[in-house]
């Protein structure tokens, strides 16, 4: 099990040190509100772990620069990319340290992260789906849908101040260059508020769009790329069309590094790896797995058991015993109490969690078709504390 390494060397420690290589002393994000549904927070306010602390030194040691320039790629996972140097010469040749993504290993979970600057117990996006506490609703944290035409409002859910308000305070204007359609998102409303979104589909258009923000001075870009990760997951990682997108992501990296104005550092990580199923089971099928179980959430390598009152002990045996010797199944709190998501969990967020959490660790996918359909006929899947998920690059381009 390789717990990510929360205060020196996760994502969610990233973003304070980017700042802090444009020399922003970061300021104290202020103090959430609870999320809707959920207890108000019994201990008043509460400092935020990690690299929200004012003053807190930068724990990545990245050097001072006048630009800063983040290439997001979903799903380049460090095992993945050192699999295949062939594909990615210009990747592989870089310098390099290696990243853990947080948990779960997921998009929604590690684009928070990397918006907040902190863990996911302290920013609250535990998972791709997840209960919404006081009902019996699964809330779609990537596609921001809800059941029944019901809504979330994105600062509610995720409340924390993101590192882009706090660029901006200090006379930085972020920007976030993406495809348009994920402008406006709810998604993008609770991880990128404070940036200035700069739309752009094709490559081409997103290396122009970034060489235009990247000669701002000072300058904090991101740019993200999502395709790698769409091609593992239905023809899986390793397959041609996933190398096939590992070489553009390549070239597109290349040319980012080749058009950077003196004084840069063009940074290229990932949110989380992959791994191909060789084993699925269907989670809604399995009598044992349905007894006493209300909701299926999380995803299939990161499941969130939610369980009918009273049945949360029998349902942690049923799991346990069906996937022993597949998964790590544990309750809540032991979830909790080791650290899964981080120091601590604000307890406004604790009942996001599962009852039972159920992560394999072996090639197999728990499925559940009727909440997750599209999930069910993936190749590669991601989500779970193997190094070939946890383990992110973190590669380093100066002018």
């Amino acid at each position: 099990m390789l717990v990510p390494g929360y205060g020196g060397g996760s994502l969610a420690d990233l973003p304070g040190a980017l700042l802090a290589a444009l020399g922003v002393r970061d300021a104290d994000p202020g103090v959430p509100e609870p999320a809707p549904f959920a207890p108000s927070l019994p201990d008043g306010p509460a400092k935020a772990a990690g690299l929200n602390e004012p003053g807190r030194p930068n724990p990545l040691v990245l050097d001072p620069a006048e630009r800063v320039c983040l290439f997001l790629v979903d799903g380049l996972g460090a095992e993945l990319l050192r699999a295949h140097p062939e594909a990615a010469p210009f990747l592989s040749g870089l310098k390099s340290r290696t990243l853990t993504a947080g948990f779960p290993a997921t998009t929604v979970t590690s684009l928070c992260s990397l918006g907040t600057g902190l863990p996911p117990g302290e920013h609250g996006m535990l998972g791709l789906t997840l209960a919404v506490p006081g009902t019996r609703h699964l809330f779609n944290c990537l596609r921001w849908t809800l059941p029944d035409g019901l809504t979330m409002d994105p600062e509610q859910w995720q409340p924390a101040p993101t590192v882009y308000q706090r660029a901006a305070r200090a006379g930085i204007q972020p920007a976030y260059v993406a495809p348009a359609e994920f402008e406006g998102t709810g998604l993008t409303q609770a991880v990128y508020r404070g940036v200035r979104y700069m739309p752009a589909d094709t490559v081409d258009e997103r290396i122009a769009r970034t060489h235009q923000a990247m000669r701002e001075r000072p300058a904090h870009v991101t740019v993200y790329y999502g395709d790698l990760d769409a091609a593992g997951h239905l023809a899986g990682w390793g397959s041609e069309d996933w190398l096939r997108q590992l070489a553009i992501v390549d070239d597109m990296a290349q040319r980012l590094a080749e058009g950077l104005p003196p004084g840069s550092a063009l940074y290229v990580t990932a949110d989380h790896g992959m791994v191909n199923a060789t084993e699925k089971i269907d989670a809604e099928t399995v009598p044992e797995l349905t007894e006493g179980v209300a909701l299926i959430g999380g995803e299939a390598r990161a499941r969130h058991v939610y369980a009918e009152h009273g049945a949360a002990p029998h349902v942690l045996e049923a799991w346990r015993e069906t996937f022993q010797g597949k998964a790590w199944v544990v309750s809540r709190r032991e979830a909790v109490e080791s650290g899964w998501f981080g120091p601590r969990v604000r307890d406004a967020w604790l009942q996001r969690i599962g009852d039972v959490v159920a992560v394999p660790y072996t090639d197999l996918a728990i499925l559940a078709p009727t909440a997750h359909p599209i999930e069910a006929i993936f190749t590669g899947y991601h989500g779970s504390m193997t190094p070939a998920e946890q383990n992110v690059p973190l590669l380093e381009v100066r002018t």
